[in-house]
């Protein structure tokens, strides 16, 4: 598939199945991680074809994405795939030309998105939650996706000897420490990270018809940081986890204990006690506050992928919608079956249809 585009917004329509998701999903992928369905690395191959009986008639094949896109600073040219010969290797990445990694790619081009699957994100999982807000932040912070590896990794591995029955005070002591020391930066990141995306929704979102909202993040510890010093911090968690250890209790206090609280400042309301279109117009106003930052802040506007985004909305949402990214440097994707919900952008916006993994301009 090759498409040619100009800087306005990007309309994709057709039937349930027919592929949208897909291409946005490639282009979610010029971003490090895993992408916005967060599929497994072996799904994002073309997969062979099943035969009645379920058993696949073909391998899988290996996949490239590439996109040169016109951005403040320049042409930028982004590739990135899986080779012919490392299937099950890490995705390789190349910028303007020259191989690269994940990291470097964070620092050039940024993509963000609004799913149908995040809707829930409010009465979801706190893992979820988590997920999100550290999405949010290695935007700003690449490192990010580093440390929640490192955390993760030594997090384990505590939780591995002290089910075997390790007893070694001094190794289990300094991966508390390598804990404490990852954790609390973690946390500061996603401290960091709501505390700016509500700022910037209370400022801005009002006037565009968006609510207002606080996000903070609750538990693990993190309200030591409010406390105390960040050293003095990292020893209390430290300290906390060791003292649990000893009395048989395998948790402790860190990231992986962390909640997203957020409220509907205009009506006072826990987000969870929203209505769905409360809720979804609250997830809006937090990716349009988070694309402004990027935009205002790095000078680095997102490609925004709005995924069905017109469900749940009203046409005065939806009007509401289409001003708001109005103002937004970075280029805009929607997708939707309905033409008709986004009537109002016929004299701006470029339209294509996608039917049966085929797309076509309207």
């Amino acid at each position: 598939m090759r498409l040619a585009l100009g800087h306005r917004p990007v309309v994709l329509t057709g039937p349930n199945g027919a592929g949208k998701t897909n291409i946005l999903e490639a282009l979610s992928l010029l971003s490090p991680g895993r992408g916005l369905r967060r599929a497994a690395r072996r799904d994002f191959p073309r997969q062979g074809m099943v035969s009645p009986l379920g058993q696949e008639a073909s391998v899988t094949t290996p996949w490239s994405i590439y996109a040169k896109l016109e951005t403040d600073a320049g042409p930028l040219e982004v590739g990135t795939g899986i080779q012919p010969d490392k299937l099950e290797g890490a995705r390789a990445v190349r910028l303007n030309g020259v191989k690269s990694n994940l990291g470097q790619l964070a620092s050039y081009f940024a993509v963000s998105w609004l799913t149908p699957q995040m809707d829930g994100l409010f009465i979801g999982s706190p893992s979820s939650r988590r997920r999100f807000v550290d999405r949010l932040a290695i935007a700003f912070d690449p490192a990010h996706s580093g440390r929640l590896s490192r955390y993760e990794k030594l997090y384990r591995e505590r939780q591995r000897l002290i089910q075997e029955g390790g007893n070694d005070d001094s190794w289990l002591s300094a991966l508390e420490t390598q804990l404490a020391e990852t954790g609390m930066a973690i946390m500061a990141a996603r401290a960091a990270l709501t505390r700016a995306v509500s700022e910037a929704a209370y400022q801005s979102d009002a006037h565009l018809g968006f609510p207002r909202l606080h996000m903070a993040m609750t538990g693990g510890g993190c309200a030591w940081l409010d406390e105390m010093p960040a050293l003095a911090a990292e020893d209390k968690m430290k300290e906390t986890a060791r003292a649990r250890r000893q009395a048989g209790d395998l948790s402790m206090p860190g990231p992986q204990a962390q909640d997203l609280t957020t409220i509907h400042l205009d009506k006072g309301q826990q987000a969870q006690l929203a209505s769905t279109g409360e809720q979804k117009a609250l997830m809006i106003a937090a990716i349009l506050a988070h694309a402004r930052l990027q935009a205002g802040r790095l000078d680095r506007p997102p490609l925004l992928l709005l995924d069905d985004v017109a469900a749940h909305l009203d046409e005065e949402k939806r009007h509401c919608l289409f001003a708001a990214t109005s103002e937004l440097k970075g280029q805009v994707w929607y997708s939707g079956t309905d033409r008709v919900a986004f009537s109002a952008m016929n004299q701006f916006a470029q339209f294509f249809n996608v039917s049966q993994g085929q797309i076509e301009p309207q």
